[in-house]
């Protein structure tokens, strides 16, 4: 035979009913002389645990109707003022806390309507008390990290999760209890081992006296956001080494002529040094000299070759103070050739008392070095004018440091200025359109700003700004 299971609402009726059958004997058929029936009390309260607010209403009209009904059978015609007062008390009381159950219940529910809205989030949501064990887990805090609600109730926190916190906890403790709010990134484990980058937002809850009493924590899972992030930084860090690649496969003729010079001096100062060597009496003053020559041109050879290898590396950027000044001669060094096969000369105008700043040497090397060829491209078919590239620095907004790349080429039509920075967009027959769009993610990764003008006259101007350094460090005069 099958029996219906019992529910723990099922039990508490059942108790109601039974409270309530011995409440009406005994008041009836006992003479105490007590007010029994203020017991009722009890029966209404169990009753608003199991039933909507009409079922509560009808228990509580029918416990008093219990109460007058006992009072008559046991009094009848027999009045006195103090079973007459008693029964007064009792109905008082029954109504009393049928009002206030009916109170509670309403603010319950409408406490279960804010925690269902809590469970239709997507948002792991929870609450902590002040000794951060969870009182409240929701829905999405149970698809976001694998534990049903009756398993982190009662959990420390960050015990359950094995929370890795960006500072130390004191401080954001600290932070929460002053400005009542928190918001950052935490790593947080899952009930089956995963690591889970988490956006998290916390708010302080207070009584009425102010005092912290629990934390409301709202969660969301941006593991899959920080992962694309750094899959963009790495395909942009590639981007950038072939566009540096590029530009030094274009200067090849350049490269060459700098590293060719040293090497002849080299090989000139060696012959002259066995010269000196093989004489009838050897000339060592003039041999040492030679070879002190020789040293001094392989240093140099090996500058260059640093140089482009620097360029075309494959790492992390490495931030600090730099001196601009150093870095516009660095790139000018390895243009000098390029200038000179496009019949064009380079001057350099650099402002001396500048403050070093923020960045990364080979990037910056980088932005000069693309804004410096794309110059001297653009003056090649020019043959009216002198084709000079000027390369300035001075400062700028007191904080910044302001370069200068300025050519009489000729010229960008007015149209394409606003396009000349966009991905893909290039004014070259042969052109991948990505050098300017690049050179402006440099500088504005170093928090500076790329753009360009039209000359009054022919060519182009193009500047940038670099943020200066916290400990300024003078560049060098021009």
């Amino acid at each position: 035979m099958h029996f219906p299971r019992l529910t723990k609402s099922h039990l508490l009726a059942a108790i109601a009913l039974a409270l309530a059958t011995a409440i009406f004997i005994i008041d009836t058929f006992t003479p105490l002389g007590i007010a029994v029936a203020a017991l009722y009390a009890i029966v209404v309260v169990l009753a608003a645990r199991v039933l909507s607010r009409a079922g509560v209403i009808t228990v509580a009209w029918g416990c008093l109707g219990l109460t007058v009904l006992a009072y008559v059978v046991q009094h009848g015609d027999n009045f006195s003022n103090a079973s007459f007062v008693r029964g007064l008390v009792c109905l008082l009381a029954i109504s009393i806390t049928a009002f206030l159950a009916l109170k509670t219940q309403a603010a319950a529910s409408a406490l279960r309507e804010q925690a269902s809205l809590l469970d239709v989030t997507h948002d792991g949501v929870f609450v902590r008390d002040m000794d951060n064990i969870i009182t409240y887990w929701n829905r999405g805090a149970e698809q976001l990290y694998g534990w049903k609600s009756a398993e982190a109730v009662g959990q420390i926190s960050h015990e359950l999760m094995r929370t890795i916190f960006p500072v130390p906890f004191e401080a954001i403790s600290q932070e929460l209890f002053r400005t009542g709010r928190w918001e950052g990134e935490i790593v947080h484990t899952t009930k089956d081992g995963r690591r889970l980058e988490i956006a998290s937002r916390w708010a302080l809850q207070r009584d009425e006296r102010e005092r912290p009493v629990a934390i409301l924590e709202t969660n969301n899972d941006i593991t899959a956001t920080k992962q694309a992030q750094a899959a963009l930084l790495t395909s942009r860090a590639e981007l950038n080494r072939v566009a540096r690649i590029t530009t030094l496969g274009e200067m090849s003729t350049s490269i060459a002529h700098e590293v060719n010079q040293p090497l002849a001096a080299i090989v000139t100062n060696g012959e002259a040094a066995l010269r000196w060597l093989n004489r009838d009496k050897p000339d060592i003053g003039e041999a040492v000299q030679a070879v002190t020559r020789i040293v001094g041109d392989a240093n140099r050879a090996s500058g260059v070759i640093r140089k482009i290898r620097e360029l075309a590396r494959k790492e992390e950027p490495d931030v600090g103070p730099l001196d601009v000044n150093g870095v516009v001669r660095e790139v000018v060094t390895l243009l000098n050739h390029e200038a000179a096969s496009h019949r064009s000369s380079i001057r350099m105008q650099l402002a001396s008392g500048l403050p070093s700043v923020e960045g990364d040497r080979v990037q910056l090397q980088q932005v000069i070095l693309n804004l410096a060829m794309n110059a001297l491209q653009a003056m090649a078919n020019v043959t009216d004018r002198p084709r000079l590239l000027f390369i300035r620095t001075r400062s700028h907004d007191r904080d910044k440091v302001l370069v200068v790349v300025e050519d009489a080429g000729v010229g960008i039509e007015a149209e394409s200025h606003d396009q000349l920075f966009a991905t893909f967009y290039t004014t070259k027959p042969n052109g991948m359109g990505m050098g300017l769009s690049i050179c402006r993610s440099i500088i504005e990764a170093h928090g500076g700003r790329i753009w360009a003008e039209r000359n009054d006259g022919p060519g182009m101007t193009f500047q940038f700004t670099v943020c200066a350094a916290s400990e300024a460090a003078p560049g060098g005069p021009a």
